[in-house]
């Protein structure tokens, strides 16, 4: 009401009436309830929802974007940039975009500008730009921009060829991992607590020198799942690494084994101690992991790490703060590579970088894969990423594996409505392909994981509508060699727009 209140005089049930009507235009469900509530109560998507409505309430003539989409999910992007395009269309309203996804640009731009170091360097219409870049540094950026439909570009490292045909054991297996959360649901003298399931009876293997991309939007439990792996959180079922059951070990055992494993997390910064040195925290594990070792030896490797990863060995004694985002990351790959692990897990380790940057990491995990024989599981969001450094894809949707298969065939033969959507939903750095695409959406927002309802979204035939109910668990069905695809009703919940 704020902005109503200061720019158009309105107030009272004239500036609900006008709030409420905007929340329904950017398709906000449950508009009237949503005027009660505060930001942290709703989803980030939602936020950005509010957050175009309140800059749309005094029908603008100019609507200025940056990067809107960022911080969000693929499928939450799709719907966003939609809304936005078809209020431009409703009020005429004209849209400066400032982002640098390129794929966004292609989806959405008419005309382009090119900006590097606070000048442009290329202007034209997004065609133009697209088909025939003239500049160097937009040449790069195009380059940079992981494409889900033309994977192993030329110019980027290429993913070490891996076949388990051979029968060999597969170095970590999970089955049937659990990670329940206690969370209340109500007050008074004997609080109520329901189980918040977000990690759900997951199983899959992973083999020597294979990389695992885990994919889903925020919410899905791929980062609990990262952390049940690595014992970083109370989990159910069986972690096995290399025969040995993880979830049964003792202190002094998993202290042993985890020299062998290791993670990067997805914010760089955060993830380093701001009081240490990148030096002091690359060496960190050695400390831990091998005390006798001598200073000037730990120091002789660290530096020869930093060289590994691109870092300038004279950078040894600079702090966090005093380094970029992809050069904090690269530190943080250099802290989880020096013990010489063998397996790594990327947790959104490119989410929060420029494509630029990020293309530079993903050539480096890949080029070490090959040097050091790693396995790898690759969390992210986005297919495009995953589709670029694994080799089989798992897709989770709340807690629960929906579909598994190699790079190609999640891509060329996605059977599950919610895999679908996923893939619809990564832009194509292409404004003719972009715009031609037939976009398979879902229909409604991600529903609750308290919700134990939730799971059967895709299966409403077997839904049981009591609250409190058993409610069943859709089977993975192996549908061709490799590839297993959750149980689900035919076109269940699903939108085909052009």
């Amino acid at each position: 009401y704020e902005v109503l209140a200061k720019h158009m005089k309105l107030k009272g049930s004239a500036a609900q009436k006008r709030a409420l009507d905007w929340l329904e235009r950017v398709r906000i469900p449950e508009a009237k309830r949503r005027l009660r509530q505060f930001p942290h109560e709703l989803s980030g998507g939602m936020r950005q929802r509010v957050m175009i409505a309140m800059s749309m309430l005094c029908d603008p003539d100019l609507l200025i974007a940056d990067e809107p989409t960022t911080a969000l999910d693929v499928t939450v992007q799709a719907q966003v940039l939609d809304i936005m395009d078809d209020l431009k269309r409703e009020t005429g309203a004209a849209i400066a975009l400032i982002t640098h996804d390129m794929g966004v640009v292609a989806r959405m731009a008419d005309r382009v500008e090119v900006m590097k170091g606070g000048v442009y360097v290329e202007g034209g219409t997004a065609e133009q730009i697209f088909s025939a870049p003239a500049d160097p540094y937009t040449r790069m950026l195009l380059d940079a921009m992981p494409r889900i439909d033309q994977p192993d570009k030329a110019g980027h490292e290429a993913l070490p060829g891996f076949d388990h045909s051979d029968g060999a054991a597969p170095v970590l297996t999970a089955n049937d991992v659990r990670v329940h959360f206690p969370v209340t649901v109500s007050g008074g003298l004997f609080p109520k607590t329901k189980p918040l399931k977000a990690v759900d009876g997951i199983s899959f293997d992973l083999h020597s020198g294979e990389t695992l991309g885990v994919v889903g939007e925020s919410g899905c439990g791929k980062s609990t799942l990262a952390r049940a792996i690595l014992r970083l959180v109370p989990t159910q079922g069986e972690v096995a690494w290399l025969g040995s059951n993880l979830v049964d070990m003792k202190k002094k055992e998993l202290r042993d084994v985890r020299k062998d494993l290791q993670i990067v997390f997805q914010d760089p910064l955060a993830s380093l101690n701001p009081r240490m040195t990148i030096g002091a925290s690359i060496a960190e594990p050695l400390v831990t992991h091998r005390p006798k070792m001598k200073h000037g030896d730990r120091q002789n490797a660290v530096r020869q790490m930093m060289r590994k990863v691109g870092l300038d060995t004279n950078m040894i004694n600079r702090y966090p703060h005093e380094l970029s985002g992809g050069q904090n990351q690269r530190v943080g790959i250099a802290r989880a590579m020096i013990l010489g692990p063998k397996l790594v897990i990327c947790d959104e380790a490119v989410s929060a970088l420029d494509v630029s940057i990020q293309a530079q990491i993903i050539d480096l995990l890949i080029s070490l894969q090959k040097e050091m024989g790693l396995s790898m599981i690759f969390i992210s969001h986005d297919l495009s990423v995953v589709r670029e450094v694994s080799h089989r894809v798992m897709v989770l949707y709340l807690g629960r594996v929906v579909e598994t298969a190699d790079r190609s065939q999640i891509y060329e033969d996605a059977r599950h409505p919610y895999t679908q959507a996923l893939i619809s939903a990564v832009p194509i750095p292409d404004p003719v392909i972009e715009r031609a695409r037939e976009r398979v959406q879902l229909d409604g927002d991600l529903p609750s994981p308290m919700d134990p309802r939730a799971q059967l979204r895709f299966m409403k035939s077997k839904l049981d509508d009591r609250p409190n109910a058993e409610q069943y668990r859709p089977q993975l069905l192996e549908v061709a060699p490799g590839h297993w695809v959750a149980e689900h009703d035919p076109a269940e919940e699903v939108l085909v727009t052009s």
